[in-house]
């Protein structure tokens, strides 16, 4: 029997049925039950700039398939679930043309110019987080409180299209009368003025751990549940859309220099719980820093990368210059999964390790 005809492709050679429309529509799934609560928590602006962000991410990579002359990848959901990420990063008033500049530079900047999904250097999300947070600091620093969708004060969908699209509040609610500072930046900015946490957190601002858990806490509108973003993470390992790797060490990476310091001085650094569920911690382990495009492909790699991501993200917290450091520790490690890579590939089978 000749063989001469028979062609062998690379591995894998065996599919498990997976495939990336799949995979980017069971993030979104996951994402669902935190969204859903983002919207019960702060009514119908936040609704407003989801669906905003979303269709600026998917008109953006239609507009770059025709110019580009390709078939339309709107199919494989990868640019609704970028836009998803993105909203979840937002404040929940946020204007517009923010939700629409954010939108087109994910999918431009963040993805098409590298040559589009599986090319991008950055996640998308987070580069244009970055990126909106240098370039338009007092719209993404203006936190409204909760305004519960089914509330007697709750805005009417005529006043959040006022408040999104002109900035006008109704007339008996000024802007500065509801807004606050973020758990994260209130003990910041409060113990840079010489006060313990607890004097930072309780008192008028009377931060609740049951509150920040169960979703009633000021903060971008993917901060809202931290029970819910780890049920849908768990979910996702569970149906293994992603592994424990990356999450795991990402949150032993805060969680750990947190409890240090804690135990050294708890005046001035708050305990890991705190570090836990405030922020974009939850989201960021388990939805971020997962993309499979940015992150290492070797177990080895992942725990590195996870952990230095936690670090970072520590660093920043406690001694950078912004409040909260999740986006900016995952793109500047971001930049290192190619080093990270080279130095933990898997020895060959059949060959021995390399001797340094």
């Amino acid at each position: 029997m000749s063989h001469a005809n028979l062609l062998t492709s690379s591995s894998p050679h065996v599919h498990d049925g997976a495939s990336v429309d799949r995979v980017m529509q069971s993030v979104i799934w996951a994402l669902m039950p935190a969204s859903a609560l983002s919207v019960m928590v702060f009514g119908l602006p936040a609704l407003l700039v989801i669906l905003i962000t979303v269709a600026s991410c998917m008109v953006t990579e239609q507009l770059f398939m025709l110019i580009r002359k390709r078939k339309t990848t709107l199919g494989d959901n990868s640019a609704a679930l970028t836009g998803l990420l993105l909203a979840l990063t937002l404040p929940p008033h946020s204007p517009w043309w923010v939700c629409v500049v954010g939108g087109v530079f994910a999918i431009g900047v963040g993805k098409q110019i590298y040559g589009g999904l599986g090319y991008n250097m950055f996640n998308p999300a987070l580069i244009s987080r970055v990126f909106l947070l240098i370039s338009f600091p007092a719209e993404l620093t203006t936190w409204p409180v909760p305004m519960p969708l089914f509330s007697d004060g709750a805005f009417s969908m005529s006043q959040a299209f006022a408040i999104i699209f002109s900035g006008e509040y109704p007339v008996n609610q000024a802007l500065d009368a509801i807004t606050m500072a973020t758990p994260l930046g209130q003990y910041k900015m409060e113990v840079s003025m010489g006060k313990t946490v607890t004097d930072a957190l309780g008192g008028d601002y009377g931060f609740s751990y049951i509150n920040s858990m169960g979703g009633n806490l000021v903060g971008s509108i993917g901060e809202t549940s931290a029970i819910l973003l780890a049920a849908g993470g768990l979910w996702m390992i569970r149906k293994g859309i992603i592994t424990w790797h990356i999450p795991g060490s990402m949150l032993l990476g805060t969680l750990v220099p947190a409890l240090i310091f804690w135990a050294f001085d708890s005046s001035v650094y708050p305990d890991p719980l705190f570090h836990l569920v405030t922020g974009g911690l939850i989201i960021g382990a388990f939805f971020m820093a997962t993309d499979m495009v940015t992150s290492p492909v070797t177990i080895k790699g992942q725990l590195i990368f996870g952990a230095s991501c936690g670090l970072l993200t520590y660093i920043i917290r406690t001694w950078g210059g912004y409040p909260e450091g999740v986006s900016f520790a995952i793109v500047i490690m971001n930049t290192a999964v190619p080093l990270i890579d080279q130095y933990t590939r898997p020895t060959i089978y059949g060959q021995r390790p390399e001797r340094t």
